[in-house]
Order: structure tokens, then C-alpha cells, then sequence
């Protein structure tokens, strides 16, 4: 993956006065796209969420939000639209996952604001419900890292779970046990992102019903899906939603399984007592009276009415339909894959993700990842922590139906390939120079020298290969990973 260089403009893109015609920007912007991965087609498995079903629903969903994209949510005694359109969409959403007659719920802008928003609110309600001034965050390694932004932004302590190496899940008793009087919230998830299995919600929401503390539950990405799929004959995935006893909150994106466009998630809470605890308001300054529900304050109406708009068009029917087409899709990766010498699948997932692990040392699943794509499909790769292994994950979607057999034919060649070239090897040298190095002392020429040494100082662009980079961030100390991340991402955004 390669950012955009600034040679790259066009001539009447260099002064960024000059007045360019709508058709000169609309061919400098399909430009641009063309060195990104397809968002359609079903080839791209990871970031984007493609139901397949054509034009015409993408079509109504640009239609829906160019008409409230000036629309501003900031505030809603001016616009209330915005009111009825988001009672439409967190009832529709309330109703799906186990809410009742006290649910409440907001619209966020994605899955980490909704995450967000779950931490911020139990933060709240454990410092005036139970006097709790230094606060926790009890979760399994597992979770999502919009968790730990969370705690890292609002001051909460992570207390982290480990999880079983076969069924990846956390126990818990051992969730039982690291809950304190100073815990605020404690965080399962449905499924899991790095490995698509279901924690265990029931057992893990009773522990911290027991104990006065909140439990959410993290169903962002599977949430819709499963939701759906738990209606579906035959079905034995357990409830995991509202309905569960001890959940008391709950986040799930429309913009994954619901195929809305991008910028839409809903988090719920067992009743409105509760969300109040994550608003934020303000009468103290000179101003307009302030109430906001979100992080945001000015906030388009378009992703909303995106969303509503596509909630409606595909319906309950429609929404099934696509959870049996995407399980079915899934089921049928599972078993292609397990079927290549050199991979194996890790856990049981339930739904739509799957974690794929190497079976033989002489196969890397970073090599595969980054032959794989030579053949034009996208798979994440994920660095093993913890003593998990490295996997490559593959976020499976409606639009992958029928494809399979194209996909599991590139995979197999991919392995090939990969055992012919072998696994991807970090310098042990600098691995050792890397343990010796205070990553809150670091200078940034220091970093940058890193960096070069590993690959990454190309200024504005990433390697084509990314498996010896993963190797060795593998390798590298957390904190020292997480000091030279920034700076890595950092340098694809240059001034022209």
C-alpha cells in the first residue's frame, strides 16, 4: 500500500487556490482510488463490508445521505429529524439484540465511539454510584483495542484476561476473580475480533451482576449478523444481546453487517438512567446550552439517514437472507482452508471471521498473506501477542458468495509460494538492539533511524512486502511498538 505522493497531482491540483472543474476533480479522485484496495467484489477481506446486492442499494444510501449530509445532529430541537430518524435506528437495533421497553441507545459514528462511549458511561456511573475514583477495565486480551484507546483516554487501568490457546475464550471464574471494588466495567465479546469465537457473555455478565459491576458486550462487528443468524432454523448460537442477565450495555455497527455506509454504529444500554452517565453537558460559558451524547458535537445527519434508509430497504427478510448466504460462505472457507496442507483454522468461530494459523514452520502466514495478494485478494494480516500465534484473518461478507472456490484455488498457490520463498525473518540484531532501547526516551531521529533499519523509511510509502515489517513488530517490546507505530503512520502524511 502506497500513499499518494504529491508529484502525483494533477497541475491544477498544486495551487490549492486555483479553481478546478467538477470533472477534473472527479478524474483526480478516481485516480487516487486506483491505488486502493477494491471496496466491492468481495475480493478485499478486511475493512469493508459488501453485501453484493448491486447498485441500487448503494445507489438509495448516496441518495439518503447527500440529502441530510448539511443536516447538523449538534443540535436536535433544530433538526428533529435527526430525532426520528435515530429513535428508528436504535429501536430497529434495540429490538434486534434483546432490548425492551427501558432500552436506550445511541448513534455513534463507529464501533469506537460506541466502545467509547460504553467505557466513558461506566466510568461515570461507577464514580457516583459506588464512589470508585481509580477505576478499572476488566477484559480478555482478546478484546478489541478500541478498549484499551478507551482506558488510555479516560484514565481507567486495564486488567487483562488470558485466553485458552485452543478455544481462544477467556474463563469465567478467572473474569470473576480479577473484579475489584475498583473495576467500573467488565467487557466480553460477540464474537471476538482476531479470532471469531463467542465469549462467554452468560457466565461472564452473572460474575459481574453479582458484584454490582456493568458488563458489555462488544458486538460490533458480529452483532447485526448473529443477531439475524439466531433467527435462523436450526440455530444454535446462544443469546449474547440485552436480553442476557447482567448485560447492561452493547455496541454493534450498521456499517459492518448491515451494509450501511461507513460512519454508523449503534451502543445500547439497559435503560436510560444508565446513558445519561455518558452525556456530557454544559451551561457554565456565555454560549448556546450544550448537550452532547456523543464525542462529537457538530455531527452530519448523513450517515444516519444513510443508514435508516438502508435498515428499511433491506429489511428483517432481506437481513436473514444475507446472515445464511454469509455463514454458508464461511462454512465453506473453513472447510477449503483446513483442506491446504500448512493451514489450520483456530478456535470455533461462530460467524462470519476467520483466524488462520500456519501448520508446518516452513509456511508463513505473513508470506501468504503478501503473495495472496499478488493474486488480488487482500487478507489482514495479525502479529502474534501474548504467546498467540500470528494469524491472518479474513472478514467474510455476503458479496464472497460464489467465490470460494476462486479464493481457496489463490490461497493454496499462495502457500506454495510462500514454502518456496520461506518465512520472513527479522534481524536478530535489531531485535536485540530493540530490548535494550527506552521507548519513552526515544528522540525522534532515533526513531527514524529505526525505522529505516527496518524497511520503513521510505517517505510516504509502505513496503510492497509487509511480512518481514510484521516479523519483527512481532518481535519488538509493546511499548516500543507502540512508540514507533505513530511515527511509521505519521510519515504518509506529508505537506505537498
Amino acid at each position: 500500500m502506497t500513499a499518494p505522493h504529491p508529484e502525483s497531482r494533477s497541475d491544477n491540483d498544486a495551487d490549492v487556490g486555483a479553481k478546478t472543474s467538477a470533472a477534473g476533480i472527479l478524474a483526480d479522485l478516481d485516480a487516487l482510488r486506483g491505488a486502493d484496495l477494491p471496496v466491492y467484489g468481495g475480493r478485499t477481506l478486511a475493512y469493508v463490508y459488501d453485501a453484493g446486492l448491486g447498485p441500487e442499494t448503494a445507489d438509495l444510501a448516496e441518495r439518503a445521505y447527500a440529502a441530510m449530509a448539511g443536516v447538523n445532529g449538534l443540535d436536535m430541537t433544530a433538526f428533529p429529524s435527526v430525532v426520528a430518524l435515530e429513535n428508528d435506528v436504535v429501536g430497529t437495533t434495540a429490538h434486534l439484540l434483546g432490548g425492551g421497553p427501558d432500552t436506550a441507545g445511541t448513534f455513534t459514528s463507529g464501533g469506537t465511539e460506541s466502545c467509547l462511549l460504553a467505557v466513558l458511561t461506566a466510568r461515570e456511573h461507577a464514580r457516583a454510584s459506588r464512589g470508585v475514583t481509580d477505576p478499572q477495565l476488566v477484559l480478555p486480551v482478546t478484546a478489541h483495542a478500541a478498549f484499551r484507546k478507551a482506558a488510555h483516554l479516560f484514565g481507567l487501568d486495564v486488567v487483562d484476561i488470558p485466553v485458552d490457546p485452543e478455544t481462544f475464550t477467556p474463563d469465567p471464574e478467572a473474569m470473576a476473580a480479577a473484579i475489584t471494588d475498583r473495576t467500573a466495567l467488565v467487557v466480553v465479546s460477540a464474537p471476538s475480533y482476531p479470532h471469531g469465537v463467542l465469549d462467554p457473555v452468560a457466565a461472564v455478565a452473572g460474575h459481574a451482576a453479582a458484584r454490582g459491576v456493568l458488563c458489555h458486550v462488544d458486538a460490533c462487528i458480529g452483532g447485526w449478523l448473529l443477531g439475524h443468524a439466531r433467527r435462523l432454523p436450526g440455530s444454535a448460537i446462544p443469546d449474547f444481546g440485552l436480553a442476557v442477565p447482567g448485560v447492561t450495555s452493547l455496541s454493534v455497527d450498521l456499517h459492518k453487517y448491515a451494509y450501511t455506509p461507513k460512519g454508523a454504529s449503534v451502543v445500547l444500554f439497559r435503560d436510560a438512567e444508565l446513558r445519561r452517565h455518558g452525556y456530557f453537558a454544559s451551561a457554565s460559558w456565555p454560549g448556546y446550552p450544550v448537550v452532547n451524547a456523543t464525542l462529537q458535537g457538530t455531527k452530519s445527519a448523513g450517515p444516519l439517514a444513510a443508514a435508516w434508509a438502508v435498515l428499511r430497504h433491506i429489511g428483517d427478510a432481506g437481513y436473514a437472507d444475507l446472515a445464511d448466504r454469509t455463514l454458508r460462505t464461511a462454512a465453506e472457507l473453513r472447510a477449503g482452508i483446513a483442506a491446504i496442507p500448512g493451514l489450520r483454522i483456530l478456535g470455533e468461530p461462530v460467524g462470519s471471521l476467520l483466524a488462520v494459523a500456519s501448520a508446518d514452520p516452513a509456511v508463513d502466514v505473513f508470506v501468504v498473506a503478501d503473495c495472496l495478494r499478488a493474486h488480488g485478494w487482500y487478507i489482514q494480516p495479525q502479529p502474534g501477542v501474548g504467546g498467540l500465534p500470528r494469524t491472518v484473518h479474513l472478514t467474510v461478507t455476503a458479496a464472497a458468495a460464489g467465490k470460494t472456490a476462486g479464493l481457496l484455488d489463490a490461497l493454496a498457490a499462495a502457500v506454495a509460494e510462500a514454502r518456496t520463498l520461506g518465512p520472513a525473518e527479522a534481524d536478530p540484531g535489531l531485535v536485540e538492539a530493540a530490548a535494550l532501547i527506552d521507548p519513552a526516551a526515544l528522540t525522534a531521529a532515533e526513531s527514524a533511524a529505526i525505522l529505516e533499519l527496518a524497511g520503513l523509511g521510505g517517505g510516504g510509502a509502505m513496503p510492497e512486502r509487509m511480512a518481514p515489517v510484521l516479523a519483527l513488530l512481532e518481535q519488538l517490546p509493546a511499548a516500543l511498538a507502540e512508540r514507533l507505530l505513530p511515527d511509521v503512520i505519521g510519515g504518509l502524511f506529508r505537506l505537498p
